[in-house]
This record gives structure tokens, sequence and C-alpha cells, in this order.
């Protein structure tokens, strides 16, 4: 899911937004009592609560504001902006316990540009689960409405444990490629998978364990709670692209006395998340790959990769294939199925990055080196110490696996697995294979559920031809939190707002916010 308001769009569909890695190869019908050694032990290494300690969620409002907490302003690490503004917020590690461990969580403030029309702040995170959301007042802000920018401070978090908010990580030494954790399955590969995402998971436990239970949406929008109580205001409005948009409907579920205008771009709909959420999107990924492979094969004069889709589709797996089994070598880089799986789902997931995909799959076809301007692993924040090396793609692993619930039985993989792989060859084998949350510490959390929501109604908005997120996330989200209005697009992009430009949209969200008015009937723009 993308980080959708990065300074640059391109980047922003890329980094820690690749939700799979593509797999080619069709996985063999294995035997329904297919075992796999240790994935229904899964719990075995998992933290024990302690005799006669209360595992219930918390159901409480929110957590009381620390005694005495105070802000203090001064300058964002790793953020070249000196308007930009930051501070540490103190939080309970374990909101069921307030007066237990803490952590803190990074914030960020850039004011309203006009004092006297000030309504208040407009918090905004990153997209992921596992980006940064500190930076993105400054990147976010040219691209708001005057009206907007007026009324609102923009405050952006670090999500507890990305990045400069007490960072974890699952003691690996780089990214996986978009920061998220999958695997290839081949035939016969799914006792090597499992086994390696079994060692994954004990690596993070070994690592972050004292974390873990406690990386959750539920937590992240608790937190959200004492930040607001730390700033001194009554109520928030919020703007969340992707998964952040996920993270303010579980904030306006837990909080609805505190939600004032919130904008929901392309959110995932939380009650699916995340097993049933990755299989569901699945034949959307298949659809955005053959979108790509038509607008490709209409310009094979410029691209050379083929006049069919299907040669098209060929010619990309093709290098796919060769680069999963001996990394391709081209200008001294060795590029990896990965890589080149990411690099691929960077096309489909934006309309607008088709052609620039097109001709560096066209160019490493020809042995020359692509250009590909943004990264294909989440870089390290230049000038944050203390960030583990795989801090995007710990936190993301962790969030996805502590909202489950996950299977742990192999044999539900396998069935998924011989199904998906059938009916969508590229992205079934990714989608539907084993990850390490099959084997994952237990979690003391429950989801939060939208049919419990009684918040306010929320702007919510998508792009009808959306891969990363299908649109009907945000029906359901929309529907599910009463008095919300959907606006939609009839564009293949993901979190539309405000990047895509689209004048429609961005004047409905713009009005919301300027007026607190939603639209009198869903807009089909």
């Amino acid at each position: 899911m993308a980080d959708w308001a990065g300074a640059s769009r391109i980047a922003a569909i890329t980094a820690t937004t690749v939700a799979s890695v593509v797999l080619l190869s069709p996985v063999a019908a294995a035997p329904a009592t297919a075992d796999v050694q240790g994935v229904q032990g899964a719990a075995a290494f998992a933290p024990q609560p302690r005799p006669g300690e209360d595992t219930r969620q918390d159901t409480r409002q929110g957590p009381p504001r620390p005694p005495g907490q105070q802000l203090r302003w001064g300058d964002c690490a790793g953020v070249d902006d000196p308007a930009l503004r930051c501070a540490e917020v103190t939080v309970p590690l374990d909101h069921r316990r307030p007066r237990g461990r803490t952590i803190t969580i990074a914030i960020s403030r850039l004011p309203a540009t006009d004092p006297a029309r000030r309504r208040g702040v407009l918090l905004t995170t990153g997209g992921g689960p596992g980006g940064p959301g500190v930076p993105l007042p400054s990147a976010l802000a040219p691209q708001l409405s005057p009206e907007v920018r007026a009324r609102y401070d923009l405050i952006g978090f670090d999500m507890r444990f990305v990045e400069r908010s007490t960072p974890i990580g699952c003691g690996q030494e780089l990214e996986e490629t978009g920061g998220y954790w999958v695997r290839t399955a081949t035939p016969g590969s799914f006792p090597a998978d499992a086994a390696e995402a079994r060692a994954y998971a004990r690596d993070c436990v070994r690592a972050a364990g004292w974390a873990l239970p406690h990386a959750t949406t539920a937590n992240a929008a608790r937190d959200m709670d004492v930040i607001r109580a730390a700033l001194g205001e009554e109520k928030i409005s919020y703007l969340g692209g992707s998964y952040a948009g996920m993270l303010g409907a579980t904030y306006s579920t837990l909080f609805p006395g505190r939600v004032d205008r919130f904008v929901l771009d392309s959110p995932p709909y939380g009650d699916t998340a995340w097993r049933p959420y990755e299989l569901a999107r699945t034949p959307a990924f298949e659809a955005g790959a053959a979108a790509f492979a038509a607008w490709t094969a209409a310009r094979d004069a410029d691209y050379g990769l083929g006049a069919t889709a299907q040669e098209v589709t060929d010619a990309v797996t093709g290098l796919i294939r060769r680069a999963a089994t001996s990394p391709l070598v081209v200008a001294g880089h060795a590029w990896t199925g990965g890589e080149l799986g990411s690099l691929l789902v960077a096309g489909i997931y934006d309309e607008r990055t088709f052609g620039l995909v097109a001709a560096a799959f066209a160019d490493l076809s020809a042995g020359r080196e692509p250009y590909v301007p943004f990264p294909l692993r989440p870089l390290p924040p230049a000038g944050v110490p203390g960030v583990p090396a795989d801090n995007h793609t710990a936190t993301n692993i962790a969030y996805r696996c502590g909202d489950g619930p996950w299977p742990r039985d192999a044999r539900d993989y396998l069935r998924d697995l011989a199904s998906y792989s059938a009916r969508y060859p590229l992205f079934g084998p990714a989608n539907a294979n084993i990850t390490p949350c099959a084997f994952w510490p237990r979690i003391k959390d429950e989801p939060v559920r939208l049919s419990a929501n009684r918040a306010p109604g929320v702007l919510v908005t998508a792009a009808l031809r959306d891969v990363a997120v299908p649109v009907a996330n945000s029906r359901a989200v929309a529907a599910h939190i009463p008095g919300s209005r959907l606006v939609t697009i009839d564009a293949h992009t993901h979190a539309p707002y405000p990047s895509f430009g689209d004048a429609c949209l961005n004047g409905a969200v713009d009005a919301f916010l300027t007026t607190g008015t939603l639209p009198p009937a869903d807009v089909a723009c």
C-alpha cells in the first residue's frame, strides 16, 4: 500500500508499498494431508501471559494523558525543511497498562498559514504499514489548496516502531524488496518456504519480542489519541491514504467523539485484514498486469517487448524467471527476481508509470542499464540514528501479523496455493503462500470491527481501477461508517488525493476540509 503523499509520486508507489512479488510457476497441487514440521506448533516460542494476567482488549475510550507531558519542539531528524518542527510524545507500550513501560512517538508540525482562520490539526502518516509520516507535512503542503493550508496545522507522525518512533528490526541486514516479506511458491517449494517463514518469525521474536505483541493498528490508533491530547486538541481532523486510511477508520471506531473531518483515501477494509484481504485482491493484480501488458503491446515500436499482451507478459515474466534462477547482471547491478517483480508491481499500480516500467524492462532485455528513479528496497532514513537496517520490513510484517488472524495449519496454505495458482498464475502463488504470520506470537489485542463504528460521517476517496486496494474496500469502509460519502474517479491509480490531480475529486476533498460539509450523495467524478 502506498506511502501516498511522498515528494515523488513514483517513489511513493514503490517505497514501502509493493504488496507482492511476482511468482510465475503454478504450484503443483499437494495432498491435503501434507504437513510442514512446526506449522502447527507456531506459537511454541511466542511470549506467554503471566499467571493471572488479563489478556482481554482494553475497551476504554482511550488512554489517559500521561501526567506532565510537555512537547519540546525542535529540528526534525532527516528532514531538510526548517519550517517543519518535531517533538516526541510518550505513549504506553501496552495501553491496558498506562503506568507501565512507555515508548516515544515522533511527531512533526507545519503551522496553518492563517492563524486567524485556523480550525485545528490535520494528522497524517505513511502507508504500508511501515511508511514514515514525519516528513509528510513538508511533502503534502505544496499539493494542498491554500484554503486547506490556511485552516490546519499539518501534523505528521511515525507510527510506533517505525523510523523515529522507537524503531524495531528483525535482525536482518537488508530490507526486503518493497519492504514486504513474500516468497515464491514453485512446485515443491512449500516446505522450504515454510521453514524460511518460521526462521524469520523466530528472528523477529529474538530481536523485538518485547514489541511484537503491541504492534497493531488498534494500538497505533490509541497512540493517535495520546498525540491529540498532547497537542491540546479536543478533536482532530485526519488525512490518510492506503493503509493510513485504514488506521483512520480504526481511530474513528475507537474514538468517535474525537473525530472532526476525516478523509480516508483508498483505505483497506480493516475487517478483512490481512489474509482475506490479500487473497481477495489477487484478481485485481492480474487485471493490472493485463492492462500494463496491453498498453505496452500497443506501443511495440517504442519498447519492443511484444506486439500482443501475451507476448509482453511472456517477455517480462521470462526476465523475472531468469533473474530468480540467477541474478541478471546489467551495468554492475545484479537484478534479482524479487527486484524485477517489484518493478513490475510498480508498473501495474499506476497507469502513469506504464511507460517508465516498460522502458526499464526493454532496457534489461537488451542488456542496457535501466532508468529506475525510485528505490526497489526502502532506503534507511538519512540523518536518523538508531534505525535498524530492516525497519520497514519488520514493521510491515509486525502490523500485518498483529492485526490477524492468520491460519496456523499448513493445509490451509496448501489449499489456497492450489486454488489461487490455478486461477491467477501471475500473482496467486505469491498472495496465497505462507508467511511468517503463520508462526507469529499471539497478540494481546483484538481487531477493531467497523460494524461498531459510531463516528460522524467521513469522506472516502478511491480510483475505480485501483490494483493495490480494490475499490470494493473503499465502498465497504464508506458503508460501515454511517453518514459517509464516497468520491471515485475512473482511473488506474492508487490513493488519488491530491497527487493524481483530478479537479472533481480534489475539489470535493477541499470543500469538506474547509467547510465540513459532505456531498449530499456519493460522487462519481
